[in-house]
């Protein structure tokens, strides 16, 4: 399996690369797609990319980092355009937290927006990885409001309820899960994880951050985690490994244009 969703330019993983994709090859997780935050870290993402044949990145402005701009949008738009970058993001909309402020927060997502379809305009047409924390109901709209197409949004790192789960399902989105699924306290989380139509689910570390149980609190975490939440999650959802592990694939491919194990896609 690929982990779709990971920070490897995080200080965390500093001259630390090859050990980490070492132990996650040995633990069956055979690819990683490392996620931008920034029009400056986007460039660090793709050198990554660049360097290792079983990393990919992405190229997006994280809603918690809106506030740090000047935003170089012709930097990200170069990025995007990489045969090794396979997604925008992650983007998107962040109610946690004070700040930054909302009005930051949607003019940025604007800006991203109208990135995105006039790239899809020019032919440059790739998925988004979209970050959303108690802002379903007010992202939504927002992108139901662009031209594009739903299903190439995925939400990561969900931890929303049910309810808001099926509003996602229905707007027709792909929806990621982390370790918290695997979390005593984070019952709605794997209630929403069992919600989700097997072709339309993925599994990813978000790391460093959310170790899965049974190394719930080990910082950083690493792709290599990803296995404990794939499984804990085939089990929680009643489905065989075999068969889940072969949808969470196919999903990878189908979304992101990379598979585990296949041409370019690492061991």
């Amino acid at each position: 399996m690929i982990d779709t969703h990971c920070h490897l330019t995080f200080p965390d993983f500093e001259s630390r690369i090859d050990d980490v994709l070492a132990r996650a090859a040995d633990a069956g997780v055979s690819g990683a797609i490392t996620i931008s935050t920034s029009s400056r870290d986007c460039r660090a993402a793709l050198a990554l990319a660049e360097t290792y044949e079983n990393i990919w990145c992405t190229a997006g402005v994280h809603p918690l980092y809106t506030d740090e701009g000047p935003h170089d949008w012709d930097v990200i738009e170069e990025v995007i355009r990489h045969p090794r970058c396979v997604a925008w993001g992650e983007l998107g909309l962040d109610n946690h937290y004070d700040k930054p402020p909302r009005d930051v927060q949607h003019a940025v997502l604007a800006d991203q927006l109208a990135r995105i379809e006039s790239c899809i305009a020019s032919g440059v047409d790739k998925p988004v990885v979209v970050h959303c924390r108690r802002a379903v109901e007010d992202l939504l709209p927002i992108l139901r409001a662009s031209t594009i197409d739903p299903t190439r949004f995925v939400f990561h790192c969900f931890t929303e309820t049910p309810e808001h789960t099926r509003l996602v399902l229905d707007f027709g989105a792909m929806i990621s899960f982390t370790g918290v699924a695997t979390y005593k306290n984070a019952p709605e989380v794997l209630a929403s994880a069992r919600l989700v139509p097997l072709d339309r689910i993925m599994v990813e570390t978000d790391s460093p951050f959310l170790s899965p149980v049974p190394l719930r609190g080990k910082r950083p975490c690493e792709p290599a985690y990803a296995i404990h939440t794939a499984r804990f999650l085939a089990d929680a959802r009643g489905e065989d490994w075999d068969t889940f592990h072969a949808a969470i694939d196919d999903n990878t491919e189908r979304f992101f244009g990379v598979r585990a194990g296949g041409p370019g896609g690492g061991a």
